[in-house]
């Protein structure tokens, strides 16, 4: 679905073999820019229920404007351009390497402190299969760690996970999520978008400190084999 405000949105069935209903579950960057006809086509969905990532002051800025859906907040606050404006407010000299670590310790948070938000972020999901959309502010960090647990916890291949987490270089407009900071064309560059060795840092950091991927959807976030079952039975297309 092309969407004149929200241009990573899409079905998180549409880009893997896993035999993922469609029309259940889709990711998205923000609601809060959303014009009544981009409102009226994720309606038209059956859209019942939204998922929001972002931090506080996110979602003040720019609420959600999608009627007759119930927004739960899963707030991880950002953190990624505070650092890097005082590394520039203090002299250095940005490189895209230092934008790329920065980024490599975003992810490792997202293990390391927001557990507990992916965890809830199942707990709803265990809820219903109604139609849900998930989101950030761009959908291609929290929103893209989210879409690579449920996409993981269903089956679906490596490949298949990585080509859905990298779609969002295509579709995001860097102009929808740019803020009111100057960042050398280099750095934004690299912040605007998404790279394997960004979404590989959080992969490490779950298998140094969880195991791997089972231990982690196991214990971190509280998906037994029950609940993984429930998972199958809501998500995946019957047959």
């Amino acid at each position: 679905m092309a969407l004149k405000n929200a241009t990573n949105f899409r079905d998180l069935a549409a880009n893997v073999s896993a035999p993922l209903r469609r029309g259940v579950l889709y990711r998205s960057d923000h609601l809060g820019a959303l014009d009544a006809e981009d409102a009226q086509a994720i309606q038209s969905l059956g859209v019942k229920r939204v998922l929001d990532f972002r931090g506080v002051h996110e979602r003040t800025a720019a609420a959600c404007r999608l009627p007759g859906v119930q927004v739960h907040s899963l707030a991880i606050e950002p953190t990624i351009v505070q650092v890097l404006s005082d590394l520039m407010n203090a002299g250095h000299s940005l490189t895209e390497s230092d934008v790329v670590a920065h980024m490599q310790d975003t992810y490792r948070g997202f293990v390391r402190t927001s557990t507990h938000r992916f965890a809830e972020f199942f707990a709803h999901l265990l809820e219903s299969s109604e139609p849900t959309v998930f989101h950030c502010t761009a959908g291609k960090d929290r929103t893209g760690f989210a879409a690579v647990l449920v996409l993981r916890a269903l089956g679906a291949r490596d490949d298949e996970v990585m080509r859905d987490y990298l779609l969002t270089n295509e579709l995001l407009k860097p102009e929808r999520i740019r803020g009111d900071w100057a960042l050398p064309e280099h750095a934004a560059k690299v912040l605007y978008g998404v790279q394997p060795a960004f979404l590989e840092a959080a992969l490490a950091e779950i298998d140094a400190h969880w195991g791997g991927m089972d231990g982690y959807l196991r214990v971190g976030l509280g998906l037994g084999e029950g609940e993984r079952q429930r998972l199958r039975d809501l998500y995946l297309a019957a047959g």
